[in-house]
């Protein structure tokens, strides 16, 4: 990789001035190096001058020229460097000789040897999937994507909890409120159902008793109401994955709760949990009968009973969905000592079930969990509890993706005849008030708004340029961000939209398939102009960044950087193409743009495949 291979290079320098002038080399010695925004300040640039100038007790500008001079004595890497420069109050700036850079391959660094488990999507199994439930899937599944480019093995779970308060609701609905009306899918059908028991709690507090007694039947796994959730669950998952394959969102493993549960696999946990100082069984007070898990942090004693202390199972002997998430994630990192069976649930998709057969599933080193901010301290009990059975080592290796929720702009919900009259600046979606975007109605408005504003419909579909738009405007914001969802903004064609990413992309391939014949394979002659124009160079400069994000952006699980990146390189594309002719140019530098131009396609393609979005020759 182009950065670390710099790095090393200024590492080594350091090193032999240090050696010159007699001084020990600290073990943790450690060169960075970064990309300026400005070209002017050199392509990468490191500022360890000024790191060292207490060790070496010199002016940190001295220092730089000391390591400039080593760079130069030993061939500027190469060749890799054209040139290498400092700048007060002691930086060091290198400049890439790009003749060289075009004819070296870049690899990617190998991946460690571990085993990545990302849990994603995740959603209650008791209706139809909403907008703010498809940020998590593209979430997931772009981290998939990312650790995958990056050399990872990936695999790829999705929780199901059939267990839990969202299915009884449903089931309490299906049971006791008479509903009718059109519905296409059983999950809308349940949409309207959860929105109608929800409301009949309200009106009458009675009914609520009916959810505790319906949970405890689901736990028990027999019986008629056991059977009508299963059924409910299963039916509604389908339509989930269905859902989520347009987008290009797919799975390895479902993962039951009711399998953690008759499976025993809460029970070994509890086990070993229990021979812990940190779990017990409150004898007094309102948790008392509960058992719980006391964080053995130092946060604890100034922090509120509600957080220092995290009920596991409640008094009427009900499992917390943390205690469930415990026993899943000492099965994940392969400690529980027991193991699911599994048959196909449909082609490529397998599901734990009881009886089928064994596979070599989870046993992870890493685990990442997709599951939005507000689940921080439920995700953090989950590593107390690792830590409190003595594998702190996995409770390090256990990470929280956490994102921001998706709200609704105020023209989305007026579109969705929502009151909007208050003035406020977003507004909230509530499945218990059936208030939100169902994923299937969101692809259909977005693909009738794409389809009357398009002129040109030969390209690709406009159903498919509407699951790349929606895709894409979920992933452009950091993680942690609330996503306030306007319909316009999402399938606008100029912006920092997958539409403006898709259309750049198909106009680098028909320039390409308009140029004549020509070779345009890096060889040992120049090809690459030494007086560049500026938006030739600032191309260039960006394309060859590209392996630095990726790999940076898979290390800190960041996607909107990769939705950042390719969002700067189509622009200056774009601004390359306005400034520069290239079917009109000189034969020479014919070659060499046409040849710009394939590295561009090549490039935003890769990073297109990361986000999930399709590379068309065609918009």
């Amino acid at each position: 990789m182009l950065s670390q291979l710099i790095q090393k290079e200024i590492e080594q320098s350091v090193k032999r001035v240090m050696e010159r002038l007699g001084l020990e080399i600290p073990e943790e010695l450690s060169v960075a190096v970064e990309q300026p925004a400005n070209p002017e300040h050199g392509d990468y640039s490191s500022n360890i001058a000024m790191q060292l100038a207490r060790t070496l007790r010199k002016p940190p500008l001295v220092i730089a020229q000391l390591i400039q001079e080593e760079l130069k004595t030993t061939g500027l890497a190469e060749g890799l460097l054209e040139k290498a420069e400092t700048a007060a109050p002691g930086f060091l700036n290198v400049y890439i000789c790009w003749n060289t850079w075009a004819r070296r391959d870049f690899a990617l660094p190998p991946a460690p040897d571990e085993k990545v488990v990302i849990e994603h999507t995740s959603v209650n199994p008791n209706k139809s999937m909403h907008i703010g439930h498809l940020r998590n899937s593209c979430i997931g599944d772009t981290l998939v994507r990312m650790l995958r480019r990056i050399n990872y093995t990936v695999e790829v779970h999705n929780y199901i909890d059939d267990l839990g308060n969202q299915l009884a609701d449903t089931v309490v609905g299906l049971l006791n409120v008479p509903l009718t009306g059109e519905h296409v899918r059983f999950g809308d059908y349940c949409w309207d159902i959860y929105s109608a028991i929800n409301k009949e709690y309200a009106a009458n507090p009675e009914m609520a008793a009916k959810r505790a007694e319906t949970l405890h039947k689901l736990e028990e796994g027999t019986g008629n109401v056991a059977w009508l959730g299963s059924l409910a669950a299963e039916r509604i998952v389908r339509e989930h994955i269905a859902e989520m394959k347009p987008f290009g969102i797919e799975y390895d493993l479902l993962v039951w709760e009711s399998s953690i549960v008759r499976e025993g696999f809460w029970s070994a946990a509890f086990e070993r949990l229990r021979r812990t100082p940190l779990f017990y069984q409150e004898t007094e007070g309102k948790l008392a009968g509960c058992w719980v898990l006391k964080q053995g942090t130092e946060q604890g004693e100034q922090e509120s009973e509600h957080i220092t202390d995290k009920v596991l199972v409640r008094s009427n002997g009900i499992l917390t969905y943390t205690a469930k998430d415990i026993a899943y994630h000492l099965w994940k990192f392969g400690l529980l000592g027991k193991d699911f069976t599994y048959t196909k649930f449909e082609e490529g998709l397998f599901t734990t079930v009881n009886g089928g057969e064994h596979l070599p599933l989870g046993r992870a080193d890493v685990v990442i969990n997709v599951i939005d901010s507000r689940q921080e301290y439920p995700q953090n009990m989950v590593k107390e509890a690792l830590r409190a059975l003595g594998y702190s080592a996995q409770a390090d290796k256990l990470y929280h993706a956490g994102y921001g929720v998706v709200s609704l702009s105020p023209a989305s919900a007026a579109d969705l005849g929502i009151d909007i009259s208050d003035g406020k600046t977003s507004y909230a979606m509530s499945g218990r008030q059936g208030i939100g975007i169902k994923v299937s109605d969101l692809i259909n408005l977005v693909e009738n708004s794409i389809e009357q504003s398009r002129s040109d419909k030969d390209g690709l579909p406009s159903r498919t340029i509407a699951l790349a738009a929606i895709r894409y405007y979920l992933l452009r914001f950091n993680l942690g961000t609330e996503v306030v969802f306007d319909l316009r903004q999402a399938t606008e064609i100029s912006g920092n939209t997958g539409v403006y990413l898709m259309y750049s992309y198909a106009r680098a391939v028909s320039v390409l398939a308009k140029a004549p014949v020509i070779d345009l394979v890096m060889d040992e002659e120049a090809v690459i102009p030494d007086n560049m124009e500026k938006a030739e160079a600032a191309l260039l400069r960006h394309i060859a960044f590209w392996p630095d994000t990726l790999y940076a952006a898979g290390q800190e699980l960041a996607p909107n950087a990769i939705c950042g990146y390719a969002h700067t390189l189509a622009t200056l594309f774009n601004n390359f193409y306005s400034a520069c002719p290239i079917l009109k140019a000189e034969p020479e530098r014919l070659r060499f743009r046409l040849w710009l131009v394939r590295r561009f396609a090549g490039t935003l393609k890769d990073a297109l495949d990361v986000l999930g979005l399709p590379a068309p020759e065609r918009l």
